[in-house]
């Protein structure tokens, strides 16, 4: 016995040993430090939309959810910025008398709810918007039971794996992929299993041999689409192959669906449980409001997990997180009624940047694959003069001190791959403002000085 406990011991610590800090995120960090245009870790640099940021302060402030209020129901900015003043001129009347301004404020609200725990599974009202969410866009009724807020679509899929995963279970991995997935299947010790995207053409396959190999094993499938780094959106018929071995082979599916908003031209998002019916009890939907709101740091998403698995599921999340942040959660109501035009804007939003800072890339030298959809560029550098020889780690450096844009190297988004094929890419977010491209743009062309 004492044998065995040893060698799983050893195991679990091999596997825990490779997880590392993020490479994205220190890229992150370096591009502060020399001053370079951050195009590195995907996160925009622009405002959520106004409502949520007033629906936001509105929750911090009063504590209270608005029809608790003595105003009427608040559901436009107008009415929010009224209800904000009001508050405010509360605070200001109450500090010309002592010096305890807010601390008044919050002293004459009867009963703080907003600024204290919420549910664990998140509040109930959010819960049916989110229900109402997928009605909305995929004629799709999941129930708030089988809803649960999560502290981004981090904590989301982290809840999902350990939901359906045991230890030493084997989970396919589609390469290149996000450094979050294999890290987070060691931590549960879990054993990766990767599966090659290829270039094609203008485009990314999987061999659908070697996946059906690797699935045959396995007990968990992971999802990206779009996809995070290529920009691939999968068609219905890649899915249907899929859905056509995970019920095979018994496996579950879990979806990482943040891009959702950002397919471009002809390529559709489909939401699996809604176009396979067969993989609702399967099926693990993950999905945060970070990408699409511009509100990475609000640290909001959610899961749609089977119904069988909800109990299980909300366990190890209230163990993981306890919850989502309450006065976030309040504000998200706000998102989720945002008219269809704001998402459908994303799109087009994302597309031109992609566009624009595509053709600086081409004309640099870069090897572009135009995305289907997200927001990043995973290019070939191999024919650029100035990074031809270097590893992607080193070509990435030099972009960043030389060239003053940060991106992230190729080699942190595959597993299985040899050091050759690693070291031909670098991801670059073109998620940023139009002026800090504009800028990316300016700095990318002294890659034909330095040849």
């Amino acid at each position: 016995m004492t044998s065995s406990l040893s060698g799983m011991n050893e195991t679990n610590q091999a596997s825990t040993a490779t997880v590392k800090e993020s490479t994205i995120r220190m890229m992150t960090r370096l591009a502060q430090e020399h001053n370079a245009v951050n195009l590195s870790q995907g996160f925009p640099n622009e405002a959520p939309p106004m409502l949520l940021k007033l629906a936001l302060a509105h929750a911090v402030l009063s504590g209270r959810p608005l029809d608790q209020l003595e105003q009427s129901s608040v559901t436009t900015e107008e009415s929010l910025i009224k209800s904000l003043t009001d508050l405010l001129v509360t605070t200001t009347a109450a500090s010309t008398t002592d010096d305890t301004g807010f601390t008044s404020l919050l002293t004459s609200t009867p009963s703080d709810v907003l600024n204290q725990y919420s549910p664990p599974m998140g509040r109930l009202d959010l819960r049916s918007s989110i229900s109402e969410y997928y009605q909305r866009f995929y004629d799709y009724h999941v129930s708030p039971d089988d809803i649960t807020v999560t502290l981004g679509a981090t904590e989301a899929f982290a809840s999902a794996l350990r939901t359906v995963g045991r230890p030493g279970d084997k989970c396919v991995v589609l390469e290149p992929f996000h450094e979050l997935y294999p890290s987070q299947c060691k931590i549960f010790y879990l054993e990766p299993v990767f599966v090659t995207l290829r270039e094609e053409g203008n485009c990314w396959k999987y061999d659908p041999q070697e996946l059906e190999d690797a699935v045959r094993h396995a007990r968990i499938l992971i999802l990206n689409s779009p996809h995070n780094p290529t920009g691939k959106v999968f068609s219905r018929q890649e899915l249907q192959h899929i859905v056509h071995l995970c019920t095979r082979y018994d496996v579950f599916l879990i979806t990482d669906e943040i891009y959702e908003h950002m397919c471009f031209d002809q390529h559709h998002h489909y939401l699996i449980p809604k176009e396979f019916p067969e993989m609702k009890s399967r099926t693990l939907v993950c999905n945060s409001i970070g990408k699409s709101a511009s509100a990475t740091g609000w640290r909001l998403g959610w899961c749609l997990h089977p119904s069988h698995l909800s109990d299980s599921y909300r366990g190890i999340h209230d163990q993981l997180a306890v919850m989502s942040p309450h006065p976030m959660q309040y504000a998200t109501l706000s998102y989720l009624k945002l008219p269809t035009t704001y998402f459908d804007g994303l799109a087009a939003k994302y597309q031109q940047r992609i566009h624009t800072l595509s053709d600086a890339l081409l004309l640099a030298g870069f090897q572009v694959i135009v995305p289907q959809g997200a927001y990043y560029l995973f290019v070939g550098y191999r024919n650029v003069p100035a990074l031809a020889g270097m590893t992607s780690m080193e070509a990435a450096m030099y972009m960043l001190k030389t060239i003053g844009v940060a991106c992230v190297p190729g080699d942190n988004f595959f597993g299985k791959l040899s050091d050759e094929t690693k070291n031909k890419y670098l991801r670059f977010a073109a998620c940023r403002s139009n002026e800090d491209l504009a800028e990316a743009i300016k700095r990318i062309a002294k890659l034909t000085v330095h040849k």
